[in-house]
């Protein structure tokens, strides 16, 4: 089976690139896999890409490049869709040959993941292929407008996989895809090389995220704070780089947290770093999947979560290998740190757990669940499009029911005064 993903920038850091090299290079065990990604900036992929992935770049956004020469450059995209904030990271240029690629494609499954992405597919994407929008952010991060354009286009296509199973569900409830397979499938998250499991001994609390407002590394500071000054041995490192460094900076000394919290700037790969420590702590409002957490627990570290939508549930089993607590307190979440470093028992208990419940995050039984999906989808491609027409049908004799009412309706008044006189 041939299948390709559509990858915004294969040659950039992210989370969704890292995530799709996995899955793709899980999938190249049994598959012919072929990674085209939108655009590249430099000449080699920031990550490794496994010798069997087939890596193509669609346009170069190099100076020295051809393609900058190209009328099309220099053109706003028009297929991407204006709704989407990459838009403006797109040209027309992009559009042609996105066009041009999917209108050549000999794949059996075409998969986009991300939602400008997904537009494209669902637009020009092979009608042979079985063609899949991954979600790597929650329903409720895309904006109205957003969610508006996709669910006109998403009803197109053959599945729509979310990372949780509590985005499927949002998907769902609020945007209706007749004949498309709503479902979820996790990350893959590879048990890390050469890093040998943390022993729970070190006195560190650590964390990592994109210093960002959502990711509330504010709160987890100030939660710190306490902890800091019940236990004078235990620090706190912060991995990550991002716009609110310099707010951080200032909140740390605020706190008189010097020397006890740092902001260590971007590590890659992280488990190193958490292997080092003995606590992995997330203080987010929010998380599409939760992959910290997934590569603290790979190191034999349990995790201190709060339990905002819609990732760390499904990831964390509290009381087992970690702790849930309520999203924006950040006096339980001091509690559940003091609670874990007080007791180095359930602490180092809580770790092997989390090592061995990592396990469910290997690419086997997330391969298997990608294969079985393109299997059903395959054997229900009749059944979906009868579902697909029938929606249609019935939403067209809704608008022509209502059309009806309202031209009756604006007969009557004349009717009426005609008989009057």
């Amino acid at each position: 089976m041939k299948i390709v993903f559509l990858l915004h920038n294969a040659y950039a850091i992210g989370g969704t690139v890292r995530t799709t090299l996995n899955l793709a290079t899980a999938l190249a065990e049994r598959h012919q896999v072929e990674i085209v990604s939108m655009m590249r900036h430099r000449s080699t992929p920031r990550f490794a890409v496994d010798a069997r992935l087939r890596l193509t770049s669609l346009v170069d956004l190099r100076e020295d490049g051809p393609d900058v020469r190209e009328p099309a450059f220099a053109q706003p995209a028009i297929d991407f869709p204006t709704e989407e904030k990459r838009h403006r990271q797109y040209n027309r240029l992009i559009d042609l040959r996105v066009r041009e690629y999917l209108a050549g494609s000999d794949a059996d499954v075409v998969i986009g993941t991300r939602p400008g992405i997904n537009v494209y597919l669902a637009r020009f994407g092979p009608r042979g292929a079985l063609r899949i929008a991954q979600e790597h952010l929650r329903h409720d991060a895309h904006t109205g407008p957003l969610r508006q354009l996709l669910a006109r286009h998403y009803r197109t296509l053959d599945a729509l996989v979310t990372t949780t199973r509590a985005d499927a569900e949002v998907y769902r409830a609020n945007m209706p895809l007749p004949g498309v397979r709503v479902t979820s499938v996790p990350n893959i998250v590879p048990a890390p090389h050469g890093v040998a499991p943390s022993d729970g001994t070190a006195p560190v609390i650590a964390a990592a995220g994109r210093l960002a407002r959502g990711k509330r590394f504010d709160l987890l500071l100030t939660a710190f704070a306490v902890v800091a000054a019940k236990e004078p041995e235990w620090s706190l490192r912060v991995y990550g780089g991002g716009a609110q460094q310099e707010r951080l900076e200032a909140l740390i000394d605020r706190l008189g947290l010097v020397g006890r919290a740092e902001l260590m700037g971007s590590h890659s790969p992280i488990e190193p770093e958490f292997a080092r420590s003995s606590l992995v702590v997330s203080a987010s409002d929010a998380e599409s999947f939760g992959m910290t957490l997934v590569e603290a627990m790979r190191c034999g570290v349990p995790v201190v979560s709060t339990d905002c939508p819609l990732g760390p549930a499904e990831i964390v089993r509290d009381g087992v290998d970690g702790r849930l607590v309520p999203v924006g307190d950040a006096d339980a979440l001091a509690d559940a740190m003091l609670e874990l470093i007080g007791d180095p028992e359930r602490r180092r208990a809580m770790g092997r757990a989390a090592l061995e419940g990592a396990a469910r995050f290997d690419a086997a039984p997330v391969v298997a669940r990608y294969e079985e999906l393109f299997a059903e989808l395959t054997a229900s491609r009749r059944s979906r499009g009868w579902a697909r027409t029938r929606a249609r049908l019935a939403a067209s004799l809704r608008r022509r029911t209502r059309t009806g009412r309202r031209r009756l309706g604006a007969l009557r008044p004349r009717s009426a005064a005609g008989g009057g006189r």
